[in-house]
C-alpha cells in the first residue's frame, strides 16, 4: 500500500500525507496527552509527534530523496534542498489539548503543491500550485467529489491572530485593528488560533485573515495555507502591503482586492 504512493503526483502526496496526519490526530483526541515543553508557554503533545511520524511515513515512501522540515522533528535533509516539504502536524495544539476540535494538519512542498486537512470535518483543502480544491470524504469513508475553491467576502468574518510574539508593535498590533471604527462597521472578528482559518478564506468561509510576524512564506505553520489561498485567487501580502517573502512582514490574506485594501488602510491608519 505504501509503495503505491511512489506513483502519486506531488499534490496527491500532500493529500495522502495530511490524511495520515489527520487520522493520527483523530485517533488520539480526548485522551490525556503527554506534553513536551517548548518554552514561553508553548508545548507539543504526543499527538503532534505521532501525526508528524505518520506524515513522514507517507513522504518517505513517495519521495525518499526529498528533504523535510517538520515542526517537531526539525530539518531532515539539506536545508537548501530544491525539494523540501514543510510539515506542521497539528496546528492548534493548545486548542486540541483542551478538547477543542479547531485544528489543522499542514503539508506543503516549498513553492509547490500543498494540502491542509481538517481532521474532524473530513475536509482536505489542496492545491497543485495553480488551482485549489476541497475534497470531502464520502459517507462510506471514500473520496467525495473535488470542488474548486471560490473565495468571497460575503461572510464579513475576519480571523485575527492575537497570539504573541508581537514583532511589529507598537507600529502594528492586531488588537488595535479590532478597535478601528471602520473594522467594526464592515467586518466581524473571529479568533480560532489555528491556520485552518487560511483554508477558510480560500473556501469562502472567511473574508480575510490577519497576523503579525516575520517572513511567513517558509513557515511550517503558514506555507500550506498561503499556497492554498494564492491558488484560489486570494490577495496575499504582508501587513505592510509588501509581497510575502523576505520583503513582507506578517500576513493579510483577503478574499478580494476590496477587502484587502480596506484592511491595509486600517492597519496603516493605526500605525
Amino acid at each position: 500500500m505504501i509503495n503505491s504512493k511512489a506513483s502519486l503526483d506531488d499534490a496527491e502526496v500532500a493529500v495522502a500525507a495530511v490524511r495520515a496526519g489527520a487520522e493520527a490526530v483523530r485517533a488520539r483526541y480526548g485522551r490525556r496527552h503527554t506534553r513536551i515543553d517548548k518554552g514561553a508557554g508553548d508545548f507539543a503533545t504526543d499527538a503532534d509527534v505521532a501525526a508528524e511520524e505518520a506524515i513522514l511515513d507517507v513522504i518517505r515512501a513517495a519521495r525518499p530523496e526529498d528533504a523535510v522540515h517538520g515542526e517537531e522533528g526539525g530539518q531532515q535533509g539539506a536545508a537548501d534542498a530544491v525539494r523540501q516539504w514543510l510539515v506542521d502536524p497539528l496546528c492548534g495544539t493548545l486548542n486540541y489539548a483542551v478538547g477543542n476540535m479547531l485544528v489543522a494538519v499542514n503539508v506543503a512542498l516549498r513553492d509547490g503543491p500543498a494540502a491542509v486537512a481538517d481532521p474532524f470535518s473530513g475536509e482536505v483543502f489542496f492545491t497543485d500550485g495553480e488551482t485549489a480544491w476541497v475534497r470531502r470524504e464520502g459517507g462510506d469513508g471514500g473520496d467525495g467529489a473535488d470542488t474548486q475553491l471560490v473565495p468571497t467576502a460575503a461572510t464579513r468574518l475576519v480571523d485575527v491572530n492575537l497570539d504573541p510574539p508581537f514583532p511589529s508593535a507598537p507600529g502594528f498590533r492586531a488588537v488595535d485593528l479590532l478597535a478601528h471604527p471602520g473594522f467594526v462597521e464592515r467586518f466581524r472578528p473571529r479568533v480560532v488560533s489555528t491556520t485552518l482559518a487560511l483554508a477558510w478564506v480560500a473556501a469562502g468561509k472567511r473574508a480575510a485573515y490577519v497576523t503579525d510576524g516575520g517572513d511567513l512564506a517558509g513557515s511550517v505553520h503558514f506555507a500550506a495555507g498561503i499556497a492554498l489561498c494564492q491558488a484560489a485567487g486570494c490577495v496575499v501580502t504582508g501587513v505592510d502591503g509588501a509581497p510575502i517573502g523576505q520583503a513582507g512582514r506578517g500576513l493579510i490574506v483577503a478574499s478580494d482586492a476590496e477587502t484587502h485594501g480596506l484592511l491595509l488602510s486600517m492597519i496603516r491608519g493605526r500605525a
